[in-house]
This record gives C-alpha cells, structure tokens and sequence, in this order.
C-alpha cells in the first residue's frame, strides 16, 4: 500500500517527458520551497551552533526533484541543491535499465555533531556542518528497492544500477564512500561537498 501511494505520488509529479513537474509536489502543511530552488522542498530550521559544529543557514529537506526523502535531512543550501541536481541528472538516469524511477531515498544520516565515524580523536566529520547526507536505500516507483547493504556484491540488474548510483554521485558530490571504502559504510553511501584540490574522493 505504501508503495503505491508513493508510486501515485511520483508519476503524479512527472511530465510525459519524466522530468518532475514541481508544481505537482505534495501540499503538506509547513512546507515550503527551500534554497532558492523550486526541486527542494521541506522547512526552514534555526541556525545551529555547537562548538565547531552547525548549520548557519540550515534547512530539512523532505522532497528533492520529485523524490521523497524517508527521514527529514537537516542540510546547508549547498548540500540540498548538490542532492536535488544530483538525483534529477545523474541518479535517475543511473536506475534507467530497470525501467523505472527512484521515488524515495531512505536517508540514515544528516547532520550530526560528531567526527568521522565517531571515532574518538578524529576530524570533525562534514556531517557536522551540514555538507553530507547517507542514503541506504533507493525505492523505484515499480516496488523495487535498491538497498546498499543487500544488492552491492549482486551480479545482474540490482547490483548493476546500485554501483552505478555509487559512480553517478563521483564528481558532483565532493565524497562518495561506499561498502568498499571501510567497514563503516557497508549498508549506505556517504556523500558529502567538501572540496579537494585533487577532485572528488570517492571509494
């Protein structure tokens, strides 16, 4: 039943050409458009400011380009127009084989003041400043739900489009860690904006 609702929900905020019709997204009451960005949609939240940690313009996306977000994201403007470029342009098209779209992202982690994967002693990790976002899921609008955890070591069609999801992110995101980067990302990818001189790290 849930995903039919979402299903609805996705093809209702598509054109006949697939690109998302924004004025199609759910009226939910306290949302609004964020970031200057008709793709992003969700609430606007006080600054945040924590020791070396915070947001100073933060915002919790729920829907980015037509996609629904499980877990609302609390993100800096960069970050969420990073994510709703990045899912309109290069995850969709990333799933295309399957014959279908992603409709929601099931999100394990926003911000967060703590280092890099907690460890004590550590760097400040971008999740503290609002730069990064961790997807476990990507849920299509035919039922299929592409999971980081189950289908990255898979041959065939699921196991395809989840390292091609994996690559797609490889250049607009600054990081993009995945199973293979340690043993703390073996059930969601990381991606974060931070910048290197060198490009994007992703492993």
């Amino acid at each position: 039943m849930r995903f039919s609702l979402l299903a609805l929900i996705f093809l209702a905020a598509c054109t006949r050409s697939g690109t998302p019709d924004l004025s199609a997204y759910p009226n939910e009451e306290g949302l609004t458009r964020l970031c200057n960005n008709p793709a992003i949609l969700g609430e606007v939240v006080a600054p945040i400011s924590n020791g070396a940690c915070g947001i100073e313009a933060p915002v919790a996306v729920r829907y980015v380009s037509g996609v629904r977000l499980t877990t609302p994201a609390t993100l800096n403007c960069r970050t969420a127009n990073t994510l709703a470029n990045w899912v309109a342009n290069d995850a969709q098209t990333a799933v295309a084989k399957l014959r279908s779209q992603i409709t929601e992202l099931t999100v394990f982690a926003s911000y967060s003041c703590r280092t890099r994967n907690s460890r004590p002693g550590a760097r400040l990790s971008e999740h503290a400043l609002g730069n990064a976002i961790d997807i476990g899921v990507f849920t299509l609008a035919n039922g299929v739900e592409l999971s980081v955890e189950d289908d990255w070591g898979k041959s065939g069609k699921e196991g395809t489009a989840i390292r091609a999801l994996h690559a797609s992110a490889c250049g607009p995101f600054g990081t993009v860690l995945g199973p293979e980067s340690d043993s703390y990302h073996y059930n969601h990818f990381h991606l974060d904006t931070a910048e290197y001189r060198s490009g994007s790290y992703c492993r």
